[in-house]
Order: structure tokens, then C-alpha cells, then sequence
């Protein structure tokens, strides 16, 4: 973006449905955002396996020769569940763990349509970013309004102040993959004066773990 400073993101991690959706535009524009991280040379990161838009996307930026990595919980490799995952598969004992691991080997957030596994993934980063664990950008791409009425309803909250304007901000949305990608190259954080006073740190067990994931 011309005359703005942009952060290098070099891995992503996408949040999106098992399922594929109703509208075929939802996995048109998945395939087409893993065709514009493998152009913009960014890797992925996202739940493992290869159902719904999950295996869209992870197709898409395989197919463009970038690294895919899947973390996976446990649970859902029994009897092949969610298919054979795209690229690298770690294996973590809980989703939330899975979460914590993204969250430290990421630069940045995406979440393409979904259910409540998506919902969920999507808040949890937003609360942590309110809660200054970290300080990653997080977005949705909005694929024909999908995520029009989620948008409205966090609006709402901020009227109502229980969102403050502030943290507000925390949560960026596009139409478009390569606008969503130049807004997240964009974002600057801006913390909660009272809550940046949180320290936050993994623990020791965790920092080994991702240890040897950056390894591999």
C-alpha cells in the first residue's frame, strides 16, 4: 500500500468451515485466497485435514508451492475424520492447545465462512489481542456479506459499550483476499493502556513444544 508502512507477514493462519458451504463462492474465494498467499509467497497455517474450505485453501497454497501446516488435535485424526491433511501435521492433545501454537507461530489471522469452530477460533484471537497476549492481525474476509450480520452485531456492542471503540479495531474485514492481506500488512495495534500493564508468557512445556515445531 502506497505510503504506508506494512508489517512482513510471512505465515497465516486461515480459520474456516469443515463444510463447504451453501454458495459456491465460498470455495471459489478459498481457492483463491491460498492462489494469493502463494503469490505473495506467505505460508499457511490451519486445522489440519482437507474437508469443507479447510481443504480448499490449503490445496490452493500447496498447489503454488508455499509450506502448508496442519495442527490437528488428536481426537480428529481417528478413523481419518476430517481426510488426509495438506503438507506437515502436528498433532496437539486439545484444540486449545492448537490455538496457543497458531497464536505463536503466526503473523497474522484470516477467517473465511464457518461455523461455531470458526466463531470460536476467530474470538478467541480477538479476546487475546483485547487482552494483550498478542498483538497479530485479524480479519475476515467477507464473501458475498456472509459476515454482515456478525459485523453489525459487534457494532452494536460498541454502541452499547460493552466493545470499546478501541478494541474495535482489533477486528478487520474485506471483500476481497488482496485487500484483506494489504489491511493486515497495515494494521497497527493499539493496546489497552490498562490491560497492555497484563505480562503474558507460555510456559516452559509449551515454549519447548514450539521449539521443535520451528524446526521442522
Amino acid at each position: 500500500m502506497k505510503g504506508v508502512s506494512v508489517r512482513k507477514i510471512k505465515k497465516i493462519c486461515v480459520f474456516c468451515g469443515a463444510n463447504s458451504g451453501k454458495d459456491v463462492a465460498f470455495v471459489n474465494a478459498a481457492f483463491h485466497l491460498g492462489k494469493v498467499l502463494g503469490k505473495r509467497k506467505i505460508d499457511l497455517v490451519y486445522g489440519g485435514g482437507k474437508l469443507g474450505l479447510m481443504g480448499c485453501v490449503s490445496t490452493a497454497v500447496a498447489q503454488h508451492e508455499r509450506q502448508v501446516l496442519g495442527i490437528i488435535p488428536s481426537a480428529f485424526t481417528i478413523n481419518n475424520l476430517v481426510g488426509e491433511t495438506c503438507g506437515k501435521e502436528i498433532k496437539v492433545a486439545t484444540i486449545q492447545e492448537r490455538l496457543v501454537m497458531m497464536m505463536e507461530l503466526l503473523d497474522a489471522f484470516i477467517a473465511l465462512p464457518g461455523g461455531f469452530g470458526t466463531l470460536e477460533e476467530l474470538f478467541q484471537m480477538i479476546s487475546w489481542a483485547q487482552l494483550n497476549i498478542h498483538n497479530k492481525p485479524i480479519g475476515v474476509l467477507n464473501i458475498n456479506g456472509f459476515f454482515n450480520g456478525l459485523l453489525s452485531f459487534v457494532d452494536h456492542a460498541v454502541k452499547q459499550e460493552f466493545i470499546t471503540p478501541r478494541a474495535r479495531k482489533i477486528l478487520i474485514s474485506a471483500t476481497t483476499a488482496d485487500e484483506l492481506v494489504d489491511k493486515l500488512q497495515a494494521f497497527r495495534f493499539e493496546s489497552d493502556p490498562a490491560l497492555s500493564k497484563l505480562k503474558w508468557s507460555p510456559s516452559s512445556s509449551q515454549k519447548e513444544k514450539l521449539d521443535l515445531t520451528l524446526r521442522l
